[in-house]
């Protein structure tokens, strides 16, 4: 149940704005939603919407109206170059992107499966033991001021050890 759109003349900006309203969305919302929006990349969307349903129909002989869009893609295609002429005879440059753009549809997924994943993951959880670390805190330092309190005192006991000598 796929439909692919390649080098359609609009930018990759202004149609992934379009993509992201109907992604994850039922077909009879998509269709209810893109009707609605008043865009280029909207009526785009639409065409390549009943072509994806009819897809469904025809070759999968699926009900395109219990489907939901899974996948949805707006990639960035080649570049017209083109320029906009300036003073003195230069060119400044002016780049019309295009797109391709790949829908694929897939059946919606029950309830009854999300919930069982929640319980399943509710039961995996176990409490966690909480550790206290202000005891910690006070040894650590305590253990760095020992560590320099001790390097003088092991110099100064080694130097007058070698002068009682």
């Amino acid at each position: 149940m796929q439909a692919s759109l390649r080098s359609v003349r609009i930018a990759p900006k202004k149609a992934q704005l379009i993509a992201k309203m109907i992604r994850g969305q039922s077909v009879p919302d998509a269709v209810h939603i893109l009707e609605r929006t008043n865009k280029k990349a909207a009526r785009i969307f639409q065409d390549l919407l009943r072509s994806a349903m009819a897809n469904a129909s025809h070759n999968e002989k699926q009900d395109p109206q219990m489907m939901v869009i899974k996948l949805l893609t707006v990639n960035k295609a080649q570049c017209y170059h083109r320029g906009v002429p300036m003073a003195r005879g230069r060119v400044r440059p002016m780049r019309k992107f295009l797109s391709h753009i790949k829908m694929t549809l897939g059946a919606a997924d029950e309830p009854k499966a999300k919930k069982s994943t929640e319980k399943a993951s509710q039961t995996a959880k176990k409490p966690v033991k909480k550790i206290t670390t202000t005891a910690k805190k006070p040894s650590t330092s305590t253990k760095s001021k020992s560590t320099k309190d001790t390097t003088p005192s092991t110099s100064e006991s080694s130097t007058s050890s070698s002068t009682k000598k």
